[in-house]
C-alpha cells in the first residue's frame, strides 16, 4: 500500500484530503503539522484529534520555532528585509521552514507520496512544491484541492458521507499567526480600497491609549542579533514573543501589503507584525550608525533579492547562502542599544548607543565644522567629484 504524508492544518481542505486519499485512493495516510510559533498546545491537541477523526494512520507535531529564527528570521533582521518596504514576509518565512521539515519527516517514515491542501490560486502551493521537488524529487506530490477545484459545500458533503463531522462554518477572516506576524485575509482584502475593520485586527482586544501616552523600550543587539529587552537577556524567540505582546497592547504593526504573487497576479493582505517591524527598524537604525555607506548601499540591494527569493519559495537556492554570508560579515560591528518610543498605533526611534558608532565629533560635526581635513581639501574633492559630469557636458553640450 502506498504511504502518503499529508501536511495537515485540521481545516476543511486538509480534512477532505485526508479522507479522500484514504478512501478514494486507498492510501495509508499519515499527517503532520509543523508549529513555527503560531499554535497553542490546546490548538495542536484539537488538530491531532481532528486528524484521528479523519482515520489517519498517525499524526505528528513538529516544533520548529527556533529553527525558523535560526534559519530565516535572523537573516531577515540582518538584511532589514521588508517586501515592498512594507511587509516582513511573515508567511513566506514560515512556509519554507515547514516545507523542509515535512520533506525530512517524509523520508523518516518511508513515505512514497507527499500531499498538501493548497489551492491553485495562492503562493503556498509553489513554496511547498518547490521545496518538495528539491528535497524529495522521487516522491509524487498530490494536491486534491488544487486538482479537483471543489466547492466548500462539496467537501463538507463528502466528509459527512464518510463519517467526519465538524463545525465547517467558514470564518469571516482567514488568519495565519506566528512570531513574525499575523496575516489577515477577508472580504476587504479582496478589494483595492476597503480597510480592515478595527475588530478584525488581533490587537483589538486591548483598549486604546490616550493620545499623549507613550512607553519607552530598549532593544540590545549583539552582532546584529536581538539579545536583550529592557536590559533582560532573553532567548530570541522569547524576546520576539514578548515584543509582540508589548506592541500589540499599543496596536502597533498594522498595515496592508499589496504585491505581486508568485503566479504574477496582484494580491492584498492585512498584517499585524509589531515585533518584526520594531526589531527591523531598530536594527536598521543601529546599522546606519555602525556601517559604512557602501556596506549599507550594497545591503539594500541584496535585501531586495533575499526578500524576493524567500517570497517565491527559493530558500534553498545557493544564492541565498551567499547573501546570508555577506549579511553575517556586515554584522560584526552591529552591537549596541536602541531606544524605541511606543505610542498609540505607532513607534519611533529615540536614538542608539554603540561602541561602534561612526558619528564621531573628533572627525567632524555634520553641517558645522571639520577637523580631519582642511578647506582646501574639500575644494579639491568637489573639483574631482564634478570631473566626469563636467567632461560629459563639455563634449555634448546642454541636452537637458
Amino acid at each position: 500500500m502506498s504511504k502518503v504524508l499529508l501536511a495537515f492544518s485540521g481545516g476543511l481542505d486538509t480534512s477532505y484530503c485526508a479522507r479522500y486519499l484514504a478512501v478514494d485512493l486507498g492510501m495509508e495516510v499519515h499527517t503532520v503539522i509543523v508549529d513555527t510559533g503560531g499554535f497553542s498546545e490546546q490548538e495542536l491537541s484539537q488538530i491531532e484529534s481532528r486528524a484521528h477523526a479523519c482515520g489517519v494512520a498517525s499524526h505528528t507535531t513538529l516544533h520548529r520555532t527556533h529553527e525558523l529564527f535560526d534559519l530565516v528570521l535572523r537573516h531577515c533582521i540582518a538584511g532589514n528585509v521588508l517586501k515592498n518596504d512594507t511587509y516582513p514576509l511573515s508567511v513566506s518565512a514560515e512556509r519554507v521552514v515547514q516545507a523542509m521539515a515535512i520533506a525530512a519527516h517524509a523520508r523518516s517514515i518511508g513515505a512514497t507520496h507527499l500531499a498538501h491542501g493548497s489551492t491553485g490560486a495562492g503562493n503556498d502551493q509553489i513554496r511547498f512544491d518547490v521545496i518538495f521537488r528539491i528535497m524529495t524529487p522521487d516522491l509524487t506530490v498530490l494536491t486534491p484541492i488544487r486538482d479537483q477545484r471543489l466547492s466548500r459545500d462539496a467537501e463538507i458533503l463528502y466528509l459527512l458521507k464518510h463519517g467526519v463531522e465538524g463545525d465547517w462554518t467558514k470564518a469571516t477572516y482567514s488568519i495565519n499567526q506566528g512570531i513574525w506576524g499575523t496575516t489577515i485575509g477577508g472580504r476587504e482584502t479582496l478589494t483595492s480600497h476597503e480597510p480592515l475593520p478595527d475588530n478584525a485586527w488581533p490587537s483589538s482586544i486591548h483598549p486604546k491609549h490616550h493620545a499623549d501616552a507613550s512607553q519607552v523600550v530598549q532593544l540590545h543587539f549583539d552582532k546584529g542579533l536581538p539579545t536583550r529587552l529592557d536590559g533582560e537577556a532573553l532567548d530570541p524567540v522569547v524576546l520576539l514573543r514578548r515584543l509582540n505582546d508589548i506592541g500589540s497592547r499599543w496596536h502597533i504593526g498594522r498595515d496592508m501589503h499589496v504585491g505581486d504573487t508568485i503566479l504574477g497576479i496582484k494580491g492584498r493582505v492585512a498584517f499585524e507584525a509589531p515585533a518584526a517591524l520594531m526589531t527591523i527598524k531598530a536594527h536598521h537604525a543601529l546599522e546606519k550608525h555602525a556601517l559604512t555607506k557602501w556596506q549599507l548601499n550594497l545591503k539594500d540591494q541584496l535585501s531586495l533579492w533575499y526578500g524576493q527569493l524567500l517570497h517565491e519559495g527559493q530558500f534553498l537556492e545557493p544564492a541565498m547562502r551567499s547573501i546570508e554570508a555577506f549579511f553575517d560579515n556586515t554584522q560584526q560591528c552591529v552591537s549596541g542599544d536602541v531606544t524605541l518610543r511606543l505610542a498609540e498605533g505607532t513607534f519611533s526611534i529615540d536614538g542608539i548607543t554603540s561602541p561602534h558608532d561612526l558619528m564621531r565629533s573628533s572627525f567632524a560635526t555634520y553641517g558645522e565644522e571639520n577637523r580631519a581635513w582642511s578647506g582646501d581639501d574639500a575644494k579639491g574633492f568637489s573639483i574631482i567629484s564634478a570631473l566626469a559630469t563636467s567632461l560629459w557636458s563639455s563634449v555634448n553640450g546642454d541636452r537637458s
